[in-house]
């Protein structure tokens, strides 16, 4: 009997000890509130900036080439070689260049004559004009034929492309010099109907590209097409550089960023932003006066650097949690450290 009940005094005393041992845990469990660091955010005047990915064109592109087959007797110009307006850049075969030209001293010579009868009265009127009508299409013809014979540049550029040789018989299959306007270049970018009435003519733009790195280029918005599409919701807006020095060249992708203006927005550490699994909605947690933390969805704008825009949800001057947010809910309430 003795035994049993100093069994039972142990068991008991075991059974006390481990329920002291629950409870002490439980609390302590209870006094652990999660450990968070926190900045306070303020409102300041962000850019609202807008980068547009683009492709850099000509000016202008003109195709060189007669208006008929004919073989190509000299060649002037190489791929590469700048051109003024007015440069000869091959000559066709001259055949029916010099047969036109005979043509027009023989109607030339016959209106002259004709002109003098018709003046004394020594002609008809039927046959004047008749004369008339003949060298003025001797004229023209000529003038035609000098033009697709010696091909000359009507612009200045740079000769992009050459297709054929001399001695080929051209073709018609393709033009048989390219020549560009690369000073100035331009860009088009499609803009959200959103911002029509931002963006305006002369308004001055940064150009980067990929090919110059960080380097930043000045241009304007030179023209603002009239209408939106329907399906897009944008507009095309065409932007020039002038390019003085030829540094751009056509087909470079660019990125056009355009400033429309400043807004007074508060910006937070992007260590402060987090996301929301399934939704993705982007969210803070901000701490209230009372230690306690509210689960609080936000909208981004512009990302600067390590730092976002929050284009709404946030008020000035408000605590947001930087560390220790997976381990928060909504009201519960944190310890702050530093």
């Amino acid at each position: 009997m003795k035994t049993f009940n100093t069994l039972l005094i142990t068991a008991s005393a075991i059974i006390l000890m481990s329920c002291a041992q629950k409870t002490q845990n439980t609390q302590q469990v209870v006094m652990d509130n999660p450990k968070v660091a926190v900045t306070t955010v303020n409102a300041e005047y962000v850019s609202q900036l807008q980068v547009y990915p683009t492709t850099i064109e000509a000016d202008i592109v003109n195709n060189i080439a007669p208006q008929s087959a004919a073989r190509i007797s000299k060649i002037y110009v190489e791929i590469g070689d700048k051109v003024e307006a007015g440069k000869t850049l091959a000559l066709m075969d001259e055949v029916n260049l010099e047969k036109a030209h005979l043509q027009l001293i023989n109607d030339s010579i016959e209106f002259g004559r004709i002109e003098q009868l018709y003046k004394i009265g020594a002609t008809s009127q039927s046959d004047y004009e008749a004369i008339t009508l003949k060298y003025d299409v001797s004229k023209k013809t000529y003038k035609n034929l000098l033009e697709n014979t010696i091909l000359k540049s009507p612009i200045n550029g740079i000769v992009t492309a050459r297709n054929y040789d001399e001695g080929d018989m051209y073709a018609m299959a393709q033009p048989l010099f390219v020549i560009q306007k690369i000073n100035p270049v331009k860009m088009l970018i499609n803009v959200s109907e959103s911002k029509y009435s931002q963006i305006k003519k002369g308004m001055e733009v940064d150009i980067t590209t990929d090919a110059y790195g960080d380097q930043v280029f000045k241009g304007i918005v030179d023209l603002i097409y009239p209408t939106i599409n329907s399906m897009t919701h944008t507009f095309p807006v065409e932007v020039k550089f002038a390019n003085s020095d030829l540094t751009l060249r056509p087909g470079m992708f660019a990125r056009v960023t355009v400033n429309y203006g400043d807004n007074f927005r508060v910006v937070v550490p992007d260590r402060a932003i987090m996301k929301q699994v399934g939704s993705g909605e982007q969210y803070v947690y901000v701490l209230n006066a009372d230690g306690t933390v509210t689960y609080t969805i936000v909208e981004l704008g512009r990302r600067m650097g390590n730092r976002y825009e929050i284009i709404s949800g946030l008020d000035d001057n408000a605590t947001v949690v930087l560390t220790g947010q997976t381990k928060l809910k909504n009201g519960i309430t944190v310890d702050v450290v530093k």
